[in-house]
């Protein structure tokens, strides 16, 4: 349950995400959780959604990262949603291969049945092949 937002740093995927946050609060019947590398976008985000600022907390690598996404699923069972913006600095994968990570988490959304949007600095052929078909959008 991963779709991702791509494109290189600067082309607009903060605002696409923050639009789709914000737009599916109208719809949502759970909770939405909005994970950032700061609290620079608290006052874009409707009141609704939980911002959380991932550089607050001691996440040294992706394993790290993504025990924190289930540790966070785990105590929200009305999770459905988490967007992640930031996605290779926040999950400190900067200049790593993304697979392994993004897999991991394709897997505990489907799991949890908790959908999870990224917004990845990275141009849609640098997207793994696996994941081609997971891209909702490509700027």
């Amino acid at each position: 349950m991963v779709e991702l937002i791509v494109g290189k740093k600067g082309k607009g995927k903060t605002k696409v995400l923050l639009d789709r946050v914000n737009g599916a609060v109208k719809d949502a019947n759970g909770s939405i959780v909005y994970l950032d590398k700061s609290t620079k976008h608290m006052y874009e985000l409707n009141n609704k959604v939980r911002l959380i600022n991932v550089t607050t907390y001691p996440i040294k690598n992706a394993d790290e990262f993504v025990g924190f996404i289930c540790g966070i699923i785990s105590q929200d069972h009305d999770l459905e949603q988490i967007y992640l913006d930031s996605f290779l600095r926040i999950a400190n994968l900067e200049g790593a291969d993304v697979t392994s990570t993004l897999q991991q988490l394709d897997d505990i959304g489907n799991a949890f049945k908790v959908s999870i949007i990224i917004s990845i600095s990275l141009d849609k052929e640098e997207i793994p092949e696996a994941f081609q078909d997971k891209i909702a959008v490509a700027l």
